[in-house]
C-alpha cells in the first residue's frame, strides 16, 4: 500500500512539473516575440521618418515625432498578435538627435490550476538611437 501511496505523489508531482513548464515556455516565448518585434519596428520607424528636406538644408539628421509614432503604430498593429491586448507608451521622443524610448506591456495567457488563476505582466522597452551614415 505504500508502493501505491508513492506512485500516485510521484504521477501528481510529474503533472504539476508540466503544468509549471508550460506556463514558463508561454511567457519566455511571447517576451522574446514581443522584443523582436518592438526593436524591429522601431527601428524602421525611425527611419522611416527621417525628415530628410531638413537634412540636405542643415546637414543634421533629424526625425518627425509625429510620422515616428503613426509609422509604429502602423506596423505593430500589422505585426502584433491579434488575440493579446498591449499597452504601448512612449517616452523621451527627441528629434533631434533621434532618440526614443517606447515601452510595450501585455499580459501572458491566463492558466488556471485548482481553481486559481495566474497570468503575468510581460513589459519590453527599447531605447533607441538612430545613427546614419554621413555618405548617404
Amino acid at each position: 500500500m505504500k508502493e501505491s501511496y508513492w506512485g500516485y505523489w510521484l504521477i501528481l508531482l510529474g503533472v504539476f512539473v508540466v503544468i509549471i513548464m508550460l506556463l514558463i515556455q508561454n511567457v519566455t516565448s511571447t517576451n522574446t516575440q514581443d522584443y523582436y518585434l518592438v526593436k524591429e519596428i522601431t527601428e524602421a520607424s525611425m527611419l522611416d521618418a527621417v525628415d530628410y528636406g531638413y537634412y540636405r538644408q542643415y546637414g543634421e539628421v533629424r526625425i518627425i515625432k509625429e510620422k515616428f509614432v503613426e509609422s509604429f503604430l502602423r506596423r505593430f498593429a500589422e505585426s502584433a498578435n491579434l488575440s493579446t491586448t498591449y499597452n504601448i507608451s512612449f517616452y523621451d521622443i527627441y528629434e533631434a538627435p533621434p532618440k526614443v524610448s517606447v515601452k510595450v506591456s501585455s499580459k501572458s495567457n491566463t492558466f488556471n490550476v485548482m481553481g486559481d488563476s495566474s497570468s503575468f505582466d510581460i513589459v519590453n522597452k527599447i531605447d533607441a538611437v538612430l545613427e546614419l551614415n554621413p555618405d548617404i
